[in-house]
């Protein structure tokens, strides 16, 4: 299923870029590994392995409505670490 590859390249490259945002907002006010990029980046960590695992996850009833809710949770997610990102400034 295509759709299920999409979906887990996306979670990848969604979290990956908001890691990457914390490492370049550090690395342009020289705050190396500051306490809030750090949680930010276990968040993202921890909120990955929970998408993926939830993509994985075959033992549900309706497959196409429960991957729905995982994009739809991936795109709350992902929100809510912006945000924090971009209160680092």
């Amino acid at each position: 299923m295509a759709s299920i590859r999409d979906l887990k390249k996306d979670i990848n490259n969604v979290f990956g870029d908001i890691i990457e945002a914390v490492f370049i907002f550090e690395d342009a006010k020289e705050n190396q590994a500051s306490k809030e990029g750090t949680a930010i980046i276990e968040n993202a960590i921890s909120d990955f392995d929970e998408l993926i695992a939830q993509v994985n996850n075959r033992d549900v009833e309706n497959r196409s409505t429960h991957l729905k809710k995982v994009r739809a949770d991936l795109e709350k997610k992902a929100k809510a670490l912006i945000d924090k990102v971009n209160k680092l400034g």
